[in-house]
């Protein structure tokens, strides 16, 4: 921890001892650390946090709960344990949501001081254990035992979306540019960069980026950090949401050749992150319906429109992991914390449903993505185009994963690799008002038209596996059509 930090958590501790009592979203402890009081507590202040629009929540040890003089404290959080398992492992592994929390350790004139960092609730009220609490005036009740309180909360809860919470209070003028890429932000807009700094501020707020606090002092939302942040590290509970890009040696897990974490906002540095992840990729000769030419192993259109679609669709209320790019010998998988909002199977044709709709605005608004529901279209497009096996989308352990495959002929695709690209084609023939045919699933594969029985044989494997259907089944052979089974 640096010193600014140290100065910082002093004075954030001198500030909440002044407060004349404790509130919702503040508690003070002397010496009493009981994990399962600690666990109950979290959950309980950060409900009340997000229930009085507060962004954190705090438990503070070392501080008389009367006149709130500092006392120091013998809790450290670093070696207490609950059972064989550290206090915070165990502590997450309970709460549910998994929020984020921080224990810092801080010196008060020679006194040891704890304080217990808590992020608001977020979409759910915390639970744990399986029990949801309230704060309700200096106690911590269920909060099933206060029905007017949990319809508020959830009230609360359904009407501010992520982006719109506090990443930063409390900033001079000064503080704000000094940590938001404002270059970056007009640039971006293509619009020159105010010759004066009222001028810069008023066009952040203007996107929603930041807010004046009163006082002189200004407040950034999350949206404005998630974009234009010189460095997400500045912004203690956003840095695991940075993107990694990790690169393995073979087709598995075991070793890694290079791992690099962005630091930038995703707006500021996804230029510089699809460069990046591009100048990883194997050379491809690419033959085919394209032009013959050396080209990376995958389409740069595919990697933008996935990286976007990962950045935007993200669920922001799993703490703890952010998207992440990995690179295979033979798969490059893109993975973005929580599931989809829509069958997997079906985000060809559907318009996407996008937990974040700020952030979607402005990804859109500065050209990152395009317009509504195009990206996957796009991605199939490519990997057709290139004659790529079919991308696949699926969900794991509540995450979403995007991957495209390496060049491989159709001899050594497996079932599934040609059911799901007869499928995929079917879809975006069906999406552009076509219909998929003998001849088009030729096209796809490159199957020279004398060999248009193996295309046959393909038709048959997705009719039997139920995810084409024929137009017409009374249409003769050399006129059938095909369709998605959902058409």
């Amino acid at each position: 921890m640096t010193s600014r930090d140290q100065q910082y958590l002093r004075s954030l501790v001198l500030e909440l001892t002044a407060l004349p009592a404790e509130t919702g979203w503040l508690e003070f402890k002397h010496n009493k650390a009981e994990p399962r009081d600690i666990g109950e507590y979290i959950s309980a202040l950060s409900n009340s946090a997000a229930l009085e629009g507060r962004a954190h929540a705090y438990l503070i040890w070392g501080i008389a709960n009367q006149g709130h003089a500092i006392l120091g404290t013998s809790f450290d959080p670093k070696a207490a344990q609950q059972g064989n398992e550290e206090l915070e492992s165990w502590l997450l592994r309970l709460l549910e949501p998994r929020i984020g929390f921080r224990f810092f350790q801080i010196d008060m004139n020679g006194l040891a001081v704890v304080l217990l960092e808590i992020d608001a609730a977020f979409r759910h009220p915390v639970k744990f254990q399986g029990t949801e609490y309230i704060r309700i005036g200096s106690y911590k009740k269920p909060l099933k035992d206060f029905p007017e309180r949990e319809r508020a909360l959830w009230r609360m809860l359904d009407s501010t979306p992520f982006e719109m919470l506090p990443a930063e209070e409390k900033l001079t003028a000064d503080e704000v540019l000094k940590l938001l890429d404002y270059p970056a932000f007009f640039e971006l807009l293509d619009k020159p960069v105010p010759n004066h700094r009222d001028g810069m501020l008023a066009a952040l707020q203007a996107h929603r980026m930041i807010e004046p606090m009163g006082g002189g002092h200004w407040r950034i939302f999350n949206l404005g950090a998630l974009l234009f942040a010189k460095r997400l590290l500045d912004f203690p509970h956003l840095q695991r949401k940075a993107v990694r890009v990790v690169v393995y040696e073979g087709t598995g897990r075991i070793k890694t050749l290079r791992e690099q974490e962005g630091m930038r906002g995703y707006a500021a540095g996804f230029e510089g992150l699809v460069g990046f992840v591009n100048n990883l990729l194997p050379i491809n000769e690419v033959i085919g319906q394209a032009l013959r030419k050396s080209v990376r192993m995958y389409p740069e259109l595919a990697i933008r429109e996935l990286v976007a679609n990962a950045l935007i669709h993200q669920d922001f209320s799993i703490s703890g992991s952010g998207p992440m790019v990995e690179i295979f010998d033979d798969r490059m998988e893109i993975t973005n914390p929580g599931a989809p909002l829509m069958e997997p199977q079906r985000m060809l044709d559907h318009p996407p449903r996008s937990r974040n709709e700020s952030l979607a605005s402005v990804m859109r608004l500065v050209g990152i993505c395009e317009e509504r529901g195009s990206g996957v279209d796009k991605v199939v497009f490519e990997t057709e185009m290139y004659q790529l096996p079919a991308p696949a989308f699926e969900v794991v352990g509540g995450s979403t994963r995007a991957s495209l495959f390496a060049p491989r002929p159709l001899a050594g695709m497996d079932r599934e690799d040609r059911v799901r690209a007869v499928y995929l084609h079917a879809c975006l023939r069906y999406v552009q008002r076509e219909h998929m045919t003998n001849t088009t699933l030729r096209q796809r594969f490159g199957i020279d038209p004398k060999n248009s029985a193996i295309a046959s044989r393909l038709l048959k494997e997705a009719l039997a596996a139920g995810v084409i259907r024929l137009e017409d089944p009374a249409a003769a052979p050399k006129l059938r059509r095909y369709v998605p089974h959902w058409a």
